[in-house]
């Protein structure tokens, strides 16, 4: 499991109140961990703080499962460092 996931389902089962093991890469954040709309804000804004970006709105809509955020995530720390090794 990637760091990217692995941290991704620490903080949704802590943030949301759940055991660990109930948070799989396949959780949908609202159908299977019952997330509601003020519950997933949360979840991005610290996963923005966690990982250090900006999460933009526009790309909310396809940030619906642990994956897709881990995903999300691994791709935007993989630019970063792509930038920080050109500079």
């Amino acid at each position: 499991m990637s760091k990217f996931i692995s941290k991704v389902i620490d903080i949704t089962a802590k943030m949301l109140d759940l055991d660990p093991s109930k948070v799989t890469p396949s959780s949908r954040f609202t159908e299977d961990l019952g997330a509601d709309s003020l519950d997933c804000v949360e979840l991005m804004v610290a996963f923005e703080e966690t990982f250090a970006l900006e999460i933009p709105e526009e790309d909310l809509t396809d940030l619906t499962t642990v994956a897709a955020v881990a995903d999300y995530l691994r791709d935007r720390d993989n630019a970063a460092v792509g930038v920080l090794a050109d500079a």
